[in-house]
């Protein structure tokens, strides 16, 4: 949602996509329509991609989802190559669309250690956006814009109240709960709430714990 925000400050007209890997966290897909309805999204497209097929993740599996605090290793919320692939799948159809500029949430600072979320690998992609596709070999000029890669929580949740968006649209926990609150104890709950507090911002999740 702040990505989108600031892309449009930028000048940029958003097309949305949203990735349904068939994740335990289904709650964003309704929260990601809903955003992309008030940003007033061009086009907002939920792609299916079972990953679940796959496995490997406490997203996709049936492994329980960490809920004893951040720790030092990746996690098992890790999904095998993630960003990897939806940046793939996002190129293609900005190819399609015949725009060059893709935006991408990403976030380096605090963070559960994922190693797509690093700046090595924005940069590596956009090189091989340049290598795979017509576009690239015609000599178009790809750009990843990652605005959100060198900002703590705090610095974001800020960035959705100075832009004027409403945060409690958007949705953070890997484990929603029957009743429909965020778990309030996994990895992205406990840094998601940090961040509105480190704001001084109130955060507008209901959380179960």
């Amino acid at each position: 949602m702040v990505v989108a925000g600031l892309a449009q400050e930028a000048g940029y007209a958003v097309n949305a996509l949203t990735i349904d890997y068939n994740q335990r966290h289904r709650r964003e897909l309704d929260a990601a329509g809903a955003i992309a309805r008030r940003m007033g999204a061009l086009r907002h497209v939920i792609l299916p991609l079972d990953l679940s097929r796959f496995g490997g993740s406490a997203l996709t599996d049936v492994i329980a989802v960490p809920k004893d605090g951040v720790g030092p290793d990746i996690p098992v919320t890790y999904v095998p190559a993630r960003n990897l692939v939806f940046l793939s799948l996002t190129l293609a159809w900005a190819e399609a669309l015949g725009v060059r500029d893709l935006f991408i949430g990403v976030n380096a600072l605090d963070y559960s250690g994922y190693p797509d979320c690093r700046p090595e690998f924005i940069a590596g992609f956009q090189d091989l956006a340049r290598l795979a596709t017509k576009a690239g070999a015609e000599g178009a000029e790809w750009r990843i814009h990652a605005p959100l890669q060198f900002l703590g929580k705090a610095e974001i949740a800020a960035e959705a109240q100075r832009l004027g968006l409403d945060a409690g649209l958007s949705w953070s926990c890997y484990d929603p709960q029957p009743d429909g609150l965020a778990c309030g104890l996994c990895d992205s709950c406990r840094l998601r709430r940090e961040g509105f507090a480190k704001a001084g911002l109130v955060d507008p999740t209901r959380y179960a714990a």
